[in-house]
């Protein structure tokens, strides 16, 4: 534990080893308009029991899943996460673990990636999986650079229909990196399979595309996939592993490189974050992709072993030789979807997706039967989420239905609401949803 000096003397020498002759001159770089010139108004210090009193009434102001119905997706969802995800999670041996560099003591912990990886694999139905990422989004930035670097080319296509945080991170990413960055216009809530023939072109590296995408409609993913590999490209996707215990999985339209967020298997919302990385690919790029690899061997008594297999980082390789800058594995949360689809198993998946399909289609059919209101995309596919139009402004509607203990859906432009439903969302509490509309 950091040592803090609480004393006059204390700070003294403090500022004398730092070089410093005041605590103005210690934050002298912070602007003044910026420092508080006041004192702190500060409440007088608590016992145990009194402070637990205090932050169970603070948390009581927020509004989340303990309580309200929630409808808001838009990247992160209100999952049921099974106890056995919290059994596991809180032993000490995982929980207070770090980054497992001696296999001789880590057994444990490179076993529950090695076996994270190998079921994230099978979801997917791809050669191989990473040790996770820090989210989808970063997972799909690394993407896009690792295509660029296998296939020596530049151009990087994306979808406009991809969640506008990754889109974010991704132009983030390739702002330095000498990239060009085309995006796929569309007007109809998925990808216009002629449009992305006219632009991926020689000097594609990679078709980047969500699905569901972030309006929550299935893209044609097989026509996309034939568009890419017919100039040459990579097809990169990010796709919702919940919906592949009902749609065709990424390596079965011969996706090179397929990415995820794994928030949905087992990991609370905790209002935004942290989030779980998922990252798969070829077994032909595998020594292109960031992060890490555990893999499975055998030790002197031939007994089996796990081991760190693959670090292509700038920590532990030349820096000009790194495939990227991830520098750690999100391995709680790796844990956490492991633990989640071991317990679920295959028919546990499907039924999950099959509930997502059936209460979202159920809600939409009775929004859409509202004056006033209609589905954003009506020719369009969805799975779990939609969008809708709204005929008075979205955020009125969601004022309304927070009155009514329901946390609404994400605010679009032009009047729209993307709502997303789960498997959690009881038939009272959809229709109390259309109840709620204004």
């Amino acid at each position: 534990m950091a040592y803090i000096p609480n004393t006059p003397l204390d700070q003294a020498e403090m500022l004398k080893a730092i070089g410093v002759d005041s605590i103005d001159s210690l934050f002298a770089p912070i602007p003044s308009e910026l420092q508080t010139n006041r004192e702190l108004n500060l409440p007088s210090a608590y016992d145990q029991i009194s402070l637990t009193t205090h932050y169970t009434k603070l948390a009581a102001k927020n509004a989340s899943d303990h309580g309200y119905a929630c409808f808001l997706g838009a990247g992160v969802y209100d999952h049921y996460v099974p106890p056995t995800v919290g059994a596991i999670l809180s032993r000490g041996e995982f929980l207070t673990s770090y980054t497992p560099y001696q296999p001789e003591v880590s057994q444990g912990v490179l076993q529950s990636i090695y076996e994270f990886q190998t079921l994230i694999s099978e979801l997917f139905a791809m050669d191989l999986a990473n040790a996770s990422m820090y989210d989808a989004a970063t997972g799909l930035a690394e993407s896009a650079a690792m295509a660029a670097d296998i296939t020596g080319r530049k151009q990087i296509v994306i979808a406009s229909t991809i969640n506008p945080a990754y889109m974010a991170v991704l132009e983030t990413y390739l702002a330095h990196g000498n990239y060009e960055l085309t995006v796929l216009k569309s007007d109809s809530g998925v990808v216009d399979i002629e449009e992305a023939k006219a632009i991926v072109g020689e000097n594609t590296a990679a078709l980047l595309v969500q699905s569901p995408n972030f309006f929550g409609n299935i893209e044609d993913m097989h026509a996309l996939s034939a568009v890419a590999h017919a100039s040459g490209a990579l097809f990169v996707v990010s796709v919702d592993p919940v919906s592949l215990g009902l749609l065709t999985p990424p390596g079965d339209y011969d996706a090179d490189i397929a990415v995820g967020e794994g928030q949905a298997l087992g990991c609370p919302m905790g209002f935004g974050g942290p989030m779980l990385g998922l990252f798969t690919c070829k077994q032909k790029y595998i020594r292109r992709l960031p992060g890490r690899i555990v893999g499975a061997t055998k030790d002197i008594e031939g007994k089996k072993a796990f081991v760190m297999t693959l670090r292509t980082r700038e920590q532990d390789i030349r820096r000009e030789k790194a495939t990227s800058n991830i520098c750690t594995n999100v391995a709680l949360y790796a844990l956490a979807a492991a633990v989640y689809l071991a317990t679920m198993g295959k028919t546990g998946m499907q039924e999950v997706a099959a509930l997502c399909f059936q209460k979202a289609h159920y809600l939409a059919n009775m929004i859409a039967s509202k004056p006033g209101y209609s589905l954003a995309f009506p020719k369009a596919q969805y799975f779990k989420e939609f969008a809708i139009n709204c005929p008075v402004d979205p955020q009125k509607v969601n004022d309304a239905l927070l009155a009514r203990g329901i946390i609404g859906g994400y605010p679009l432009p032009g009047n729209r609401l993307l709502i997303a439903v789960t498997e959690q969302r009881t038939r009272e509490e959809l229709d109390m949803f259309v109840d709620g509309l204004i």
